[in-house]
This record gives C-alpha cells, structure tokens and sequence, in this order.
C-alpha cells in the first residue's frame, strides 16, 4: 500500500479543496452530533410528567457554559416560549434546520472531495502517459515475463499499459474517493455520535471494546480483498489484450473462418478474470451482515441491560433512549466503512501497478536530456556508421543484431535485403534510437548519437513503414503529424512530392477530409503516400524506408518509387527493400542473415559472389512494374 499513500499525498497540492472538504464535513457531523444531543430534551418533555421548557434548558446549559467563560444573554432566555408544546416545536424546527445545515455541507463536502480525488488521477494518469511515450521502445514491445529490466519488470505490452492507464486508473480512483469523501464522512458521523452518546450516558464507554472488535475484523477482510485485487488486475490486462487483438484483426478472424477460436480463447480469459474477481467475494459480502449482526446484538445487550433499571424508574428513559440512538448511530457508520476500506485496499495494488508505470526505465533521463541538449546533432552532412553494433531483444538469447559494422556514406542510397529475421529493420532502428545498441556504437558524422538529443537526432530523420499508421482527424493533420507549425502550402507541396495531392482533393473536404480509425477509409497505396508525406515535410537529412511499398498495387509502387527518387537527392536513403528494382537502383546493397552482414556491393557483384543473394533474388524479390 506505500504506492497508494504516496499518491494519495498528491491531493495535499489542493489545499483549498481539501480544507473545505474537512471543513464541510466537521459541519455535517456537528450538526448531526448537536441534534442528538439536543434530543434528549424533546423525549423528555413528551415522556416525563412535569418536562422540560426551553428557558430550564437554557439556563442549565448557561450554567454549564460559564465554566468556560461564557454565556448566553439572560435577555435572550427570557424571550424562549414557557409552553411545552411550544418548546418542543421550537426544537424540533431547529432540528429540522440544523438537518438542511448538514445536508448543504454534506452535499458541498461530496462535491469538493469528488473534484479533489479525480484532478489527482488525472495528474497520476498524466505523468504515467508522459512516462509510457517516453519509454524504450524494447519496454513496449516485450512479452511480460521475458526477463525485462528490473524498473520495467511487469510491464507486459500495449494491452497491459492500456489497462493501467485506463483500468487501474479508475480503481485507484475509487480508493482515493474512499478517502476523502466516504470515509471522514462517516469516520466523523461515528466520532460524533459515540461522544453524544458518551455526554447523554457516560455508560456508553463500554461500547469501546465493540468498537475495536469491529475494526480488527474491518482490517482482516480488508487485506483479503488486496490480495484478491492484485490478480484481478493482471487477468483483466489479459483479458483488455485477448479483446483489443480479435477487434482490431476480426477482418482476418472472418476471413480464416476462426471466429470459434477466437471465442474460446476469449472465454478461457474471462473465466480467469472471473476467477481472480470471485476470490474476494467472501470478504465482500461477509462484511456488512457481520457488522450489523454484531452492532443489533450489541444495541439489544445494552437494552437487556437497563431494561430494569428504566422499569423501576432509576434511569432517565429520554437520555437513555437518545444514548440507545447515539450509539446505534455510531454503529451504522461501521457497515458502510468495511466497503470503504475494501475500496481503498482494492486500489492499492492498482496504485502499485501504476507506480511501475511512472518508474519504469525512460530514454533518457533529464539529467541525460540536460547535457545532450547541450551538443544538438547538426544536419547530416558526412557518413553514418555502425561500428561493432550489436543488439539483443529482453528474453532472447541470440542476438538480433551481432557485431555488425558498416559506414555509408552522405547522400547514398543503401539497400537492405535478408531473410524474416535477419535483423534489416533492427539494425536501422538503432539510428534513431528506438533501440540502443548492447555494445558497439552508432555514428553519424562521427558523433555517437548516445551523446546528443534525442529530438535533434529524430528530427533529421524521416521513416516510412510498411504498416503506416495514421490517427483520427484530417489528412492535413496527418501530414502535418510531428510539424504542427507547417504552413498549409508546405504540407501541399509535400503531399504534391508524395504523389498525394490528386487523391487528397478528391475526397469531399480535401486535405480537411476526417480520417478513421486506423486510416481504414484509405487505400494501402493513398495511406503510404501519406505517410511518404509526412516524412517530406519533416525535411530529414536520412530517409528510412521499411518495405514502403510491400502491399500496394503495382501503380501506387510507381509513383512513390518516382516521388522517393527525387525527394532522395542529397539526403542518404536507406531502404529495406523486396523489390528487385529498388536493390539494382540502390548504390549499394547490404545482405544479411542471422544478424550479421554476409556481403555487401552492387546487384552484378553480389549475383557473381554471393550464393544468399541469388537465392533471395529468385525465390523472396519481386519484380517492380516497368
């Protein structure tokens, strides 16, 4: 729970909403506390023979009042009605408004403790989002259980962060409205009734040890309900994943006919969701009907008790009767705090899991971001170099890319070709640094791009993959994706570059035409042309292309093979390539397979020498369109 109590501090920023919270709430349990008091004397004006006036009441109260230095004017009491009848009503109206008193506060209380609870998790949510973009990219992309970094351990992927950050949140939520609005609610009410039972009946006190009975039991089925929390929580991560991959992928699922596959696998995990979320139900309905049993038994021991004593006349039935009330008061507010304590120890292992999330290993730290802020990477002018690299992904043994070494130079285009898994698009996501190198280093102009920022090192680079992603808006918002301040004629030239205008224009609304989800309104061909402009308008010094054009049509190939070419002129292009066209145009081609270069040279060289590149141009390299 130290998670949960380190955030839960984070509403001590807000230290006007938390003081009229407390505030409101003293009000609401005051008042309640005086009319309990203050009913003592109506029962005992209505059941005892010679009663009670107001003006007796108030003068006893005066004199009790004067042992702390004040009174009530003597002209006010002589102004209270004599009549019972009127005493009563005159006491009952003001009960009635000291009830509309602690209603508006209660009201006003719920309201800023509400407000107070959810502005904390926005900020958690916040920071824990802002922590997530900023996380290696090996982080993200690891299975959970691969023996990730310890900062990082339990992070298992987009479901897992996407369920945290929306899930968890809503759990923690719930404690820290546990906290602030429900229990001093009803921690005070209980307060304040015991200590008018205790001022109406010092008898009261032997409820004390009830009282603690009833709290150990609060705490015992509180810490069960924890347990049972922290493996809900990772089975509906499983569960958010199971459902996120068959939705996102159902035209494959329908298409392949594996819609009872999907199913089942479905409910394998919600039956474990279910699974985890029934371990606590014992705890959870254990709770209230345990409380209630104990506090009616207790209430009706206590009758038992002076029942004798009010028959023969020794006790006060109206102070009695209101002490009775007092305490059963006081009681009621335990039933609902076993649910309010249930809550707050159901969020702490949601506060744990996103406490990992704001913990977890960044890119690179501010102090790290401070210093290479300092050296900005100056455009690319000389060479990039990979000297030595090698690169391993968490969880697997052999390495993705193993002592590789290679120097291309300014303004050349380099081909990539290799087999699935031969470490092509590894090997040149070490550029930008969505990977870092385990040894060995990544040069460019000479620089170690370790020792420079991050944003002046990205922003010279311009990436093109083969699964383009767009996201909900406007083409031009798309374009404009990363360069928001581009002038609208800069994002028009860079779509014309990208063979993109025409089609844009037809759309109904041009570049302002909304976008779905996943760009599904477009073509394969129009989203990679998109794509192709963005990285235009980005003006990079390095163009990566990633299998571009590996699943459009022969047409939308030519074009954006057209427009790659010219926008390539004096900037170093490096391609992942599968079109035979694009390799024998390339200055060079580099072969890999298992990690390592095999052989490097142009399409006539490698054909004469290289027993792996002839097999990969006769059975994986397609023909381009002529």
């Amino acid at each position: 729970m130290p998670e949960f109590w380190r955030f839960a501090r984070r509403m001590l920023r807000h230290p006007w909403l938390l003081a009229m919270a407390a505030a409101c709430a003293l009000v609401s349990a005051g008042g309640m506390g005086v009319g309990l008091v203050s009913l003592a004397p109506v029962l005992r004006n209505i059941l005892r023979p010679e009663g009670d006036t107001l003006p007796a009441i108030a003068g006893r109260a005066n004199e009790w009042l004067r042992g702390f230095g004040v009174a009530i004017p003597e002209a006010w009491i002589e102004r209270l009605p004599a009549d019972r009848f009127q005493s009563v009503l005159v006491m009952v109206c003001a009960l009635a408004a000291l009830t509309v008193v602690g209603a508006a506060a209660n009201f006003v209380h719920a309201f800023m403790a509400q407000t107070l609870a959810m502005r904390t998790v926005a900020d958690v949510r916040r920071d824990a989002f802002k922590r997530v973009v900023h996380m290696p990219l090996k982080t993200v992309v690891s299975a959970p259980g691969y023996g990730a970094a310890p900062q990082t351990a339990g992070i298992g992927g987009v479901a897992d962060i996407v369920s945290r950050l929306v899930n968890d949140a809503v759990t923690m939520a719930g404690g820290f409205l546990a906290l602030v609005d429900k229990a001093p609610a009803q921690v005070l009410r209980g307060i304040v009734a015991f200590i008018a039972a205790v001022v109406i009946d010092p008898y009261s006190l032997a409820a004390v040890p009830v009282a603690l009975a009833m709290g150990v039991i609060i705490r015992k089925l509180g810490k069960r309900v924890r347990r049972a929390s922290r493996g809900a929580l990772q089975a509906q991560s499983k569960l958010l994943g199971a459902t996120t991959e068959t939705v996102q992928g159902l035209r494959v699922v329908k298409l392949a006919t594996n819609e009872r596959r999907e199913i089942g696998r479905f409910t394998r995990f919600n039956r474990d969701y279910l699974h985890e979320t029934m371990r606590a139900r014992v705890a959870r309905a254990l709770a209230g009907p345990l409380l209630e049993a104990i506090g009616i038994f207790v209430l009706g021991a206590w009758a038992l008790v002076f029942a004798r004593q009010i028959i023969r006349g020794e006790i006060d039935p109206g102070g009695f009767f209101t002490s009775l009330a007092a305490l059963g008061v006081a009681a009621a507010s335990l039933k609902p705090l076993s649910g309010i304590v249930q809550e707050i120890q159901a969020a702490g292992p949601a506060a744990r899991r996103m406490a990992e999330l704001i913990e977890a290993e960044a890119e690179e730290s501010r102090v790290e971001a401070r210093r290479s802020a300092r050296r900005a990477l100056a455009r690319h002018a000389r060479s990039i170099e990979f000297d030595h690299v090698t690169f391993r992904y968490p969880g697997f043994e052999a390495p993705a890319v193993d002592d590789v070494s290679l120097a291309i130079r300014h303004g050349e285009t380099v081909a990539f070709v290799g087999g699935n898994g031969s470490g092509k698009t590894t090997l040149l996501s070490l550029i930008p640094r969505l990977f870092e190198p385990e040894r060995g280093r990544v040069l460019i102009d000479g620089v170690d791009v370790r020792d420079v920022g991050l944003r002046s090192l990205r922003r010279q680079i311009g990436v093109v993959t083969q699964e383009v992603v767009l996201f909900r808006g406007t083409l031009a918002s798309n374009i404009r994706y990363g360069e928001e301040g581009a002038r609208p004629e800069a994002v028009v030239a860079a779509a014309r570059m990208a063979r993109a205008h025409d089609f844009i224009m037809d759309k109904p609304g041009g570049y302002d035409a909304p976008v779905g989800e996943q760009g599904v309104t477009l073509s394969g061909g129009q989203r990679q042309r998109i794509a192709l402009a963005r990285a235009f308008l980005r003006d990079p010094s390095i163009l990566v292309l990633d299998e571009a054009t590996s699943m459009i049509d022969a047409e939308s190939e030519r074009q954006i093979s057209t427009a790659v070419a010219e926008f390539s002129r004096g900037r170093t292009t490096l391609v992942i390539a599968h079109r035979l066209s694009t390799v024998v145009s390339a200055d060079r081609i580099v072969v890999m397979d298992g990690g390592r270069i095999i052989d490097v040279g142009r399409h006539e060289q490698l054909l004469a020498r290289c027993e792996a590149y002839r097999v990969l141009t006769s059975s994986q390299l397609i023909a381009g369109p002529a």
